[in-house]
């Protein structure tokens, strides 16, 4: 057992520190926002995360998992301390270290013994040594020659799956320059380690670097298939028989071959942003990821322009959109395609009657600037009612079976737009609907 720290608690904090405290561990989760942290003391998980709730419950009850504002306390408390605060992108698209940075001088200014100060946050490559730096200048302004160590420990999880992806990672990534840290970090996921989860043992930079290139691969082969699916469209093929052979290729695999209205969420946008970035600063420019950005932002205002244009105009016109969420199963918004859709929907006269299971309440103060164009409903049929066609952007499950007879008669024309692809064309337009999907 170990007493570890997790300085914030967004959705990687919460996470990472909930399920650690489920392995055994004795976790404090770090705050500075006083609701938030007063929330979780209370039971109140700020997030949603499928499962997440009660895995907090319990460990909050057996007193393996605690929240604070105190950063000092948990410090001198912990002996590791997992660094887990946003980087939020700057003008130019690098990630923002202040917080981190705030947060490893915190702990420099407090820690009195041995500490691995572990980086879970999806930082630059170089940020491990940035870190080590900042330490180091908080002990010399001390006086002090403390020992410590950084690690890099990237995160992998999907949002909507946490909880499974983390007790169940495809692998976990180590980045350390001493056995020491190394082999705290395998008693810190010891559980993992006797499940023979593989473990990638390896330097800071590449274990940072694992993490950026990760995320960038696959925010490139969603794009890739939108780019086919867009090619699909004007040749007469499928893009979701396209997408189904290549699958099957053992050297492709089918995940992330979906054609859709674009990603978003809050790692690929931030990810593919940063690491095009870094390769321009390092004067290794990474091409194939700069242009996933743009053709990426593209797909956005193409599915937009592809409702304007199958209806000739929205002017005037209202339309029931489901789905706000980046993805089904989260409430996340960041990046959503349903914002730059429903924001060119508006300014080409469309009036939106939106409905998701989950993520309204975070939709009313992003989408604020639409005003009156926009009003959120109570659920998918009474977004319908009324409305010129439907707009499918998140494939909620409970999207997936509509009572196509109540749709119809409630809709004023039959436009059925799929940008999920969740439905078969010949289903839909055998029940009178104009359907368009994505490269179908």
């Amino acid at each position: 057992m170990n007493n570890i720290a997790v300085v914030g608690t967004g959705y990687v904090g919460l996470v990472t520190g909930t399920i650690l405290s489920d392995f055994g561990h004795n976790i404090i989760c770090v705050d500075n926002d006083e609701k938030k942290v007063s929330r979780l003391k209370n039971g109140e998980v700020p997030i949603y995360e499928p499962g997440l709730d009660p895995i907090v419950e319990r460990n909050a009850f057996y007193g393996r998992l605690s929240f604070t504002t105190d950063t000092a306390e948990a410090v001198k408390a912990c002996d590791v301390i997992f660094i887990a605060v946003g980087t939020p992108p700057a003008e130019d698209g690098s990630a923002d270290l202040k917080y981190v940075e705030q947060v490893a001088r915190q702990i420099a200014r407090t820690m009195d013994s041995y500490k691995v100060i572990v980086d879970k946050s999806t930082v630059p490559i170089g940020t491990g040594q940035k870190v080590k730096g900042w330490i180091a200048e908080e002990l010399a302004a001390r006086g002090l020659d403390i020992p410590f160590d950084v690690v890099s420990n990237p995160e992998f999880l999907r949002e909507g799956s946490a909880v499974q992806d983390f007790t169940h990672p495809d692998r976990v990534v180590i980045g350390a320059e001493s056995e020491k840290a190394m082999e705290i970090m395998k008693e810190v996921y010891r559980v993992l380690y006797l499940n023979e989860t593989p473990f990638v043992e390896t330097n800071i930079e590449t274990a940072e670097m694992i993490k950026y290139a990760s995320n960038a691969f696959l925010a490139m082969k969603i794009t890739y298939i939108n780019e086919v699916a867009n090619l699909c469209e004007k040749v007469g093929a499928n893009v979701q028989h396209v997408a189904s052979a290549m699958g099957r290729d053992g050297r492709i695999s089918p995940k992330f071959l979906h054609a859709g209205p674009g990603y978003g969420g809050s790692c690929f946008p931030k990810d593919t942003l940063a690491l095009a970035e870094i390769g321009r600063a390092a004067g290794a420019r990474i091409e194939l990821i700069e242009q996933t950005v743009k053709s990426n932002e593209n797909q956005k205002k193409l599915m937009a322009k592809k409702i304007v244009d199958t209806m000739g105009g929205v002017e005037g016109k209202t339309l029931a959109i489901l789905g706000l969420a980046f993805k089904p199963n989260t409430d996340d918004m960041r990046e959503s395609p349903a914002i730059t859709i429903l924001e060119e929907l508006a300014a080409a006269g469309a009036s939106l009657r939106a409905y998701d299971p989950e993520a309204m309440e975070e939709a009313a103060w992003r989408l604020k600037a639409l005003g009156d164009k926009l009003a959120f409903v109570s659920d998918e049929y009474e977004a319908l009612q009324g409305s010129d066609a439907v707009v499918i952007l998140t494939e909620w499950n409970q999207f997936r079976n509509l009572d196509f007879p109540r749709v119809k008669a409630a809709l004023s024309s039959p436009f059925f737009f799929d940008l999920r692809n969740i439905y078969p064309r010949h289903l839909v337009e055998a029940e009178g609907f104009t359907y368009v999907g994505v490269g179908v």
